[in-house]
């Protein structure tokens, strides 16, 4: 009784879909991971700034440092708006990079595929 060879069909399943399939997984959950990462950090800087500012607040006693504090809230928003900008930028690169990865991936297995669909008739 013959045997038939499943390792070719295996192959071809696993450079069609499987690793292509697993490498998209990979790069959406490290991207992810990315960006959870750059929020939880930024997000801890607002609450850190604010809880900041209001204790400075509750240290007020009199005028003058009321007025030394407002003074002070340029400053705070100078550096507030500043944080805001970084975190948008590295937003803006985490998704530029997940963008470029995925366009990468995307043209890497349609040549697979190509290089599978041209070997497949040149054996039949």
């Amino acid at each position: 009784m013959a045997t038939f060879n499943h390792s070719p069909i295996n192959e071809q399943f696993h450079s069609l879909f499987l690793g292509p399939l697993q490498a998209c997984v990979s790069l959406g959950v490290d991207t992810s991971e990315k960006l959870v990462n750059a929020q939880l950090s930024a997000q801890k800087a607002y609450v850190d700034l604010g809880l900041e500012q209001a204790r400075q607040l509750m240290q007020v006693k009199d005028s003058t440092e009321l007025r030394e504090y407002m003074e002070g809230q340029q400053r705070v928003a100078k550096t507030l708006a500043e944080r805001v900008k970084g975190d948008a930028d590295q937003m803006t690169s985490i998704q530029r990079d997940f963008f470029q990865k995925s366009q990468k991936l995307t043209e890497e297995n349609v040549q697979k595929a190509q290089q599978l669909a041209s070997n497949l008739r040149k054996t039949a």
